[in-house]
């Protein structure tokens, strides 16, 4: 683990990644302990888009809200988001693709037909209908829930191909002539080949539920309890700060979105660069 580590910092693009992601996290956990974070407080004197100052660092929303506050808010919940959305996404992708791979046969065949039909029908969409559905009750978890049973097929797709390799390797032949179960091949012997690309999928799920949240946000489906990064955007859109170029309304959401993601890519890249000995240099 410690020499893993060691390589992984050996890499600009892994330690940009994972500064730039801790940073992220340092912010959404740590924030409202040094920073008073109340999202409901209305600022009357000050009133909308007020102008950076003591009291509000980024000013005020159209609501006379603090800005910073609205942000470490809304950036707790998309990261909430996209880690629920990550752990459904993959334990989903990764069981249906270890299964099927491994198996091989009709079942193989079954799971592999079911996750190209998800593959086909665009994830977003069926995320749209599914959110336009739920009218009440729209919240964190559950739009975590709906991103996370909406993506798994791409991961699904991906495991299958790496189970489907290691099935014929020798010590899973050997595993089987020794009496050992499916189950118990699986997870002794299959599953510990496959972790490190497994956190990668991981990675990429976080990375893929936190824009699928930001997305169905804008658009006004995401959810009806919390602040969210896509929140704040569908409120300075619906209030006319991008046509009246109120920048401070959702210009910081959107550079704390895309610097989220762009350290989650750099993370994944860096790893697959470290555990894939065809793409070193």
């Amino acid at each position: 683990m410690l020499k893993l580590l060691k390589n992984l910092m050996k890499s600009p693009m892994f330690v940009v990644g994972i500064s730039l992601f801790l940073l992220t996290l340092i912010i959404a956990f740590f924030g409202p302990i040094v920073y008073n974070v109340d999202t409901n407080a209305r600022d009357i004197v000050a009133g909308p888009y007020a102008a950076s100052s003591a009291e509000h660092l980024l000013g005020t929303d159209h609501l006379g809200r603090d800005y910073m506050s609205l942000l470490i808010s809304g950036l707790r919940s998309s990261l909430y988001v996209g880690f629920v959305a990550g752990i459904i996404a993959t334990v989903l992708g990764v069981f249906i693709g270890l299964f099927g791979g491994f198996r091989g046969g009709w079942i193989d065949e079954v799971l592999n037909m079911l996750t190209n039909l998800f593959i086909v029908i665009p994830s977003f969409v069926i995320l749209v209908l599914i959110s336009s559905a739920v009218k009440d009750g729209r919240s964190l978890t559950l739009i975590g829930l709906i991103i996370g049973l909406t993506t798994w097929s791409w991961s699904a797709r991906a495991v299958r191909a790496q189970a489907s390799s290691l099935r014929s390797r020798d010590h899973i032949s050997l595993a089987r002539i020794n009496g050992a179960s499916s189950l118990t091949i699986v997870i002794k012997h299959v599953l510990p080949y496959l972790l490190s690309y497994v956190f990668m999928v991981f990675i990429m799920q976080v990375s893929s539920g936190i824009l699928s949240e930001a997305s169905i946000s804008m658009i006004g489906l995401g959810p009806l309890d919390s602040t969210s990064l896509g929140i704040i955007l569908n409120q300075a859109k619906d209030n006319g700060a991008l046509s009246d170029g109120i920048w401070i309304a959702f210009l910081p959401a959107t550079i704390i979105i895309t610097l989220t993601v762009f350290a989650l890519y750099l993370i994944n890249t860096s790893m697959e660069g470290v555990f894939n000995p065809r793409l070193r240099k």
